[in-house]
């Protein structure tokens, strides 16, 4: 079969499995709809993406597996090659999602996925027409394209009362993740929200409907202050942790910089291999103003806090091309 008759092919199939995504999630007899989705937008864009290194005169095999195609993650490599891009990090996250989804799924991943969902529909739509000139209105009507979702967002205490442990630290790690990673993309390749929200205004003109403030009324409103969960104020896991340092030091304009263990070259970047120097200096995972241990069943993982982030850019700050080759000798 000839590359350009598999291409064709390969759209063809991509765009029927991302028909049966959205009816999957649309659906709302389907309880299985956060899954099924993840799925078929997975296996849409494997599809699409293959056809268009086929298009390129690439192959989509493996050199030493010639009859096994290439994963979703290695083809997205290769099509987008920047780490950082915002629709790569939303596809990965996505993809975590479908390869976990056995272990630890539940309803309220929905309310969690849902903004990355839809913004993986909106870049698929616009990549399918970049890559291949196809028109999804040609499909369906693009009303169709948002996603309908009537799952609320629950809280982390909400979270803990609802499920056994260990899927609950696993929910709630998994939202502080996401809820981070939207703050540091802030685009809408990585996640498109929409919500309503009230807000108490005394200017009548400007207000939808009135309520009365009263404590002690059933039905009334009343104000009251919320008392903060540690899983919700550690919100960084480790890799958001870099990305956020690293933005900060940027946006500073402070020179940070390190000798290599080799000694022949300068990092200028804000590392993993640096988070990690800081947090074993500091002892920073039993301080608990830094970090959060979530412990998954055997297996333990760390959050951090907003602190930690603003500790370690005000010690870099005093030394910026000198500190860490400072904590390496210590």
């Amino acid at each position: 079969m000839k590359k350009e008759e598999l291409a064709n092919r390969l759209v063809n199939k991509s765009i029927e499995a991302f028909l049966m995504g959205l009816e999957v999630f649309n659906k709302p007899t389907i309880n299985y709809r956060t899954e099924g989705f993840a799925f078929f937008i997975c296996n849409a864009w494997e599809l699409m993406l293959k056809a268009e290194l086929l298009k390129r005169g690439l192959s989509i095999y493996y050199k030493n597996q010639p009859d096994r195609t290439y994963d979703l993650s290695k083809v997205i490599h290769l099509i987008y090659t920047d780490k950082r891009q915002p629709l790569r990090v939303n596809l990965e996250k996505i993809i975590n999602l479908r390869n976990t989804s056995t272990h630890f799924i539940t309803e309220d991943y929905e309310a969690i996925y849902s903004p990355l969902f839809q913004s993986c529909v909106v870049n698929y739509v616009n990549e399918l027409l970049r890559f291949h000139d196809k028109d999804v209105s040609n499909y369906l009507n693009r009303s169709s394209l948002t996603l309908t979702t009537n799952i609320r967002e629950l809280s982390s205490e909400q979270i803990k009362a609802k499920y056994p442990e260990e899927i609950a630290q696993k929910l709630i790690f998994t939202k502080n993740d996401i809820d981070v990673t939207k703050q540091l993309e802030n685009s809408s390749k990585f996640s498109i929200t929409i919500k309503h929200e009230l807000v108490i205004t005394k200017d009548k003109s400007k207000a939808n409907f009135s309520v009365r403030i009263n404590k002690d009324a059933k039905n009334d409103v009343a104000i009251i202050k919320e008392l903060k969960d540690p899983a919700d104020v550690f919100k960084f896991s480790f890799t958001n942790l870099v990305k956020d340092i690293d933005s900060r030091l940027k946006k500073a304009k402070i020179p940070f910089c390190y000798t290599t263990k080799n000694g022949d070259s300068q990092k200028k970047s804000f590392n993993a291999y640096v988070l990690n120097l800081f947090i074993s200096y500091y002892d920073m995972k039993n301080n608990d103003r830094y970090s959060y241990a979530h412990k998954i069943g055997k297996i333990t993982e760390y959050t951090y806090s907003q602190q930690a982030a603003e500790f370690i850019v005000n010690q870099i700050k005093q030394e910026p091309a000198k500190i860490v080759n400072k904590i390496k000798k210590r």
